[in-house]
């Protein structure tokens, strides 16, 4: 007789597994979910402020807004700008968030205000056209000049990178030259680097950024440098040519676009405050799901009455390997297969002690009323029918009893499963006639050990949180008990019963 390979079962439980570690790992990088309940992530809440005087005319006030800030992610966008109409316009130019509002005279605020965390994604949008270096005319003397002082950086250089280095350290106070004080006044150094890299055949830009730091108000933007080197938008501090974006910078406007364009008003200007919270990890991956549209993998997309049950649910599986670990692996004898994952789940509705309490007290009474009906001799289909009819007044009993004397968890007891109940209280009956008091003690304490182990398995929140935010989880809960189901040894509670043939060995 050939025996079957268990090659292909071990296989696809290590699929099984493998499947649900790989979609939970997905979840929580593409959606953030944490693997831990209580986890905090920083948020940035940034407010722009616009002010200026009305001039009695229409008013239409445009301000550039991010659109994907290196090292942030914006999760909420939102105006405050009574009477004012609002709508964020996006064009090839950037972003811009545009008020407008007829006959506006007198002085104006306007606030706009974005929610942004920090995240470790560094990776290059992706460019629809290439840019390319805008063509220069420079007169003379500044035309030799330039030539002058290109040749020298580029001379020092290897790369578009390095020759912007080389250019902003040249055009430094303590490194200026003849060539470089002709050039340079303090009002057009940022703009005079732009264009000189322009004509070397560098595409390069201004950008602003703003400094994040805790409870500041009327902070204002400070430039930045930009250059394109063939495959991204490098930032360079144009003072200290230190090249990368701070952690703490936020980038607000890359490219030539205007920061603030405002039709119908005069003396406009615009300043920013900003504030750092922490938010629940979990609330936030929740947030950026239905923003990226993929909030539909996440349960918290039912109803709430709905999510309840599956959070009870979900935690099924787990007692259910406790159980099987118990039964097979530690060998403890229960009363029924998986009566004791049932009780851990009214355990988790009214907690341990007062669920204990109501168990033994609903099973004590249930057979004393028992064995008055065995004494009917009864039909099995009628004496459960009976029994479960019991039950159901024993437990209304108790939770009347439990309301009036002020114990608001006696009204939990109806949490039981009343008919898997009535069959316990039958199976302990007819065991106790068949096997004795000892038999039933045996079982019904295990039953319960096994059920107060499943209970403080599903009652820790790092359990509820898995189950409810990784249902994959539960493959490789299914994987174990596939591979539990194929031990065929000893149980542990057999090693003493078999210690005395070590004399044999």
């Amino acid at each position: 007789m050939t025996t079957r390979s268990r090659i292909p079962f071990y296989v696809a439980v290590l699929l099984l597994i493998g499947a649900g570690i790989s979609l939970a790992v997905w979840r929580h990088v593409e959606l953030g979910i944490p693997w831990l309940t209580g986890e905090q992530r920083p948020v940035w809440m940034v407010e722009a402020r616009v002010d200026f005087d009305g001039t009695g005319e229409p008013v239409l006030a445009s301000l550039n807004i991010p659109e994907q800030p290196q090292g942030f992610s914006i999760i909420s966008e939102q105006a405050a700008s009574p009477g004012y109409g609002f709508s964020i316009v996006e064009n090839s130019g950037g972003r811009r968030a545009e008020w407008s509002k007829r006959d506006v005279s007198g002085p104006q605020t306007l606030y706009f205000k974005a929610q942004f965390i920090p995240t470790d994604n560094s990776r290059p949008r992706r460019l629809a056209r290439e840019p390319q270096p805008r063509e220069m005319f420079w007169e003379e003397p500044q035309a030799t000049a330039v030539r002058e002082v290109l040749t020298q950086a580029r001379e020092r250089s290897s790369t578009p990178e390095s020759m912007t280095r080389e250019l902003i350290r040249l055009m430094q106070p303590d490194t200026r030259t003849q060539n470089t004080t002709l050039l340079v006044a303090e009002e057009n150094y940022l703009q005079l680097l732009v264009d000189m890299l322009n004509h070397a055949g560098i595409p390069a830009r201004t950008a602003d950024g703003l400094r994040l730091e805790d409870a500041r108000r009327r902070q204002q933007l400070m430039p930045f440098l930009q250059i394109y080197n063939g495959d991204q938008w490098l930032t360079f501090d144009p003072q200290t040519a230190e090249q990368g974006v701070p952690e703490n910078l936020l980038l607000w406007r890359q490219g030539s676009e205007s920061l603030l364009d405002v039709v119908g008003g005069d003396n406009s200007e615009v300043s920013y405050s900003m504030l750092r919270q922490t938010v629940p990890a979990l609330q936030l991956s929740t947030m950026q799901a239905e923003s990226n549209g993929l909030g539909f993998l996440s349960f918290y997309e039912l109803p709430i009455e709905e999510q309840s049950m599956f959070r009870m649910l979900l935690l099924l599986p787990l007692g259910a390997l406790i159980v099987a670990f118990m039964r097979m692996v530690i060998g403890i004898r229960t009363s029924g297969t998986f009566m004791p994952v049932l009780i851990a789940v009214a355990f988790v509705q009214t907690t341990l002690l007062p669920g204990l309490i109501a168990f033994l007290s609903v099973v004590a009474i249930g057979l004393l009323m028992r064995g008055y009906l065995s004494s009917l001799n009864l039909l099995l289909v009628s004496r459960i029918s009976a029994l479960i009819i019991l039950v159901i007044f024993i437990t209304a009993g108790l939770s009347i009893i439990g309301y009036q004397m002020g114990f608001n968890t006696g009204m939990t007891v109806t949490f039981f499963p009343m008919v898997i109940i009535a069959w316990t209280i039958e199976r302990m009956s007819i065991l106790w006639e068949e096997e004795g008091v000892r038999e039933v003690m045996i079982q019904g304490s295990g039953s319960l050990f096994v059920a107060i182990c499943a209970y403080l398995v599903m009652s820790a929140p790092i359990a509820g949180h898995l189950t409810f935010n990784f249902p994959e989880l539960h493959l490789v809960i299914l994987g174990l008990i596939l591979l539990m189901g194929q031990y065929t040894g000893y149980k542990l509670s057999e090693l003493r019963r078999f210690s005395p043939m070590k004399v044999y060995d």
